[in-house]
């Protein structure tokens, strides 16, 4: 007889059995995206539909997908809807860029994520963790209850702002968090005009109580490229070699102009932390309601720190660890859909032989939402279960079947730099501290632009009694 606990399924929408009205499609995506698919997205390979005379093709086969996504992807650009929602903000940054814009940054920042030197990043993120989880010492007894999901906000800023801006991003304010959420919240949403493909030049009237902020990190972005360009001219050779650095000696005829510079630092600064924060906090409450779980966490990392080990080994001895946060990638993806609209015809033929004609213009959504909760291709997809990716199991997922940092030219540059950081994170954490739920965390997983707990994440926070 099997003894195990039953694994923890946490909240998600329920895959709807009743096809949505029109005006259901509009209101939902409006407000969460994630509770608008059906029962056929979780269990089909591909999906046709129509919206408003739009054909769009929902593509689950891994198969298809890595046509798209890798074999032919000259032939797939960004869906307009998605460039409606996200050039407002990051215009010419790398998420959003295009053709030869898109090329210049991508090679310019290669050097800097390549996975030797993202590791070389270790100590510095050692340091800002240990450094943030001071603003817990004072817990007693009963503990304290905070807000985990604005915490892991601050602490992924605190560690990208150290490592690739070496502490120089012109911050004024102690309510980053609060900024970065006001931002996603006003403008990295659909508004029915992006439903309606409305030009960019019609006014999105959700979108307006977010230009304030949107200004206020332009202002940070500006003032940061001015005090480091200051230091650059008074003083070539104390300057830091960091991302900053490297991104403006780029600027000229043949490299980034600066206005791609601008859009990169703010790329990087509003939305290059936000990911693994959510992720963080997605782990830390899937934990929580996981006691094996973290029983076995908390005994690997007691383990690996009193080995005196280097954290830039923590990731490969720490297994556990990172299965856990890899489990929380999967079941709450911080991208959770990945828009793309075909230029020309295409067409895929399946290894059983069936045939997916794709013609110019149709939208290609691949979702890594309903991906990783595919009946397909999980077992008990629904559930958190981290052994799927200890190191004995992970050659039984597929490359294109887990995508929570995409695939392709366009894969995510951080990929590894987040990956690091967030096993470094977890083990700074789960060291010194336990985090339980409350009778108030219920949390509802809600698509801004990323996948982020409705009104918060609030946990208890006790210091850990070792045994």
């Amino acid at each position: 007889m099997d003894m195990r606990p039953e694994p923890f399924v946490p909240p998600a929408p329920i895959p709807r059995t009743v096809p949505p009205s029109r005006l259901e499609i509009i209101r939902t995506v409006f407000n969460n995206p994630l509770e608008l698919w059906g029962e056929p997205s979780y269990t089909l390979p591909w999906i046709e539909t129509k919206f408003l005379k739009e054909r769009t093709i929902i593509v689950n086969d891994p198969g298809l997908i890595r046509h798209v996504l890798v074999d032919n992807a000259a032939n797939y650009e960004m869906s307009e809807i998605r460039q409606l929602i996200l050039r407002p903000i990051l215009r010419d940054g790398l998420l959003t860029a295009e053709g030869p814009v898109w090329k210049r940054s991508r090679k310019a920042m290669a050097p800097v994520f390549t996975p030797r030197h993202a590791r070389s990043f270790a100590d510095q993120m050692l340091y800002k963790s240990e450094d943030y989880v001071e603003k817990y010492s004072g817990v007693g007894e009963e503990g304290e209850v905070f807000d985990i999901s604005v915490d892991m906000t601050e602490i992924t800023f605190n560690i990208l702002s150290e490592t690739l801006f070496s502490g120089e991003i012109v911050t004024e304010s102690n309510d980053f968090s609060e900024d970065v959420d006001s931002l996603l919240h006003r403008m990295g949403r659909v508004d029915p005009m992006d439903l309606l493909r409305a030009p960019p030049w019609v006014p999105r009237l959700t979108r307006i109580g977010g230009k304030r902020v949107l200004g206020k990190f332009r202002e940070i972005v500006a003032k940061t490229m001015a005090l480091r360009q200051k230091k650059m001219r008074k003083n070539p050779g104390h300057v830091p070699q960091d991302f900053l650095t490297l991104l403006l000696e780029l600027a000229g005829p043949d490299g980034l102009t600066m206005d791609e510079i601008e859009d990169n630092i703010l790329t990087f600064i509003g939305a290059g932390h936000e990911t693994t924060a959510r992720a963080l906090a997605w782990t830390l409450y899937c934990v929580a309601n996981s006691p094996q779980i973290r029983k076995r966490m908390e005994s690997e990392i007691d383990e690996v720190l009193a080995s005196g080990a280097e954290p830039v080994e923590w990731m490969d001895r720490m297994p556990m660890v990172r299965a856990a946060f890899e489990e929380a990638l999967r079941l709450y993806p911080p991208a959770p859909s990945l828009n793309r609209a075909a230029i020309a015809d295409d067409e895929w033929t399946s290894p059983d032989g069936k045939t997916v004609r794709i013609r110019a213009g149709v939208t290609v959504l691949i979702m890594p939402w309903t991906l990783h909760r595919h009946q397909l291709y999980w077992d008990n997809p629904r559930a958190f279960m981290p052994e799927r990716f200890l190191p004995e199991n992970r050659g039984k997922i597929g490359r294109f079947q887990y995508l929570p940092f995409g695939a392709g030219p366009r894969v995510c540059i951080g990929a590894t730099f987040a990956m690091q950081e967030a096993v470094i994170a977890l083990a700074v954490l789960m060291s010194r501290y336990r985090f339980d739920m409350t009778p108030g965390t219920k949390p509802w997983p809600v698509q801004k632009l990323t996948t982020q707990p409705r009104d918060g994440l609030p946990m208890r926070v006790t210091r850990r009694v070792r045994q």
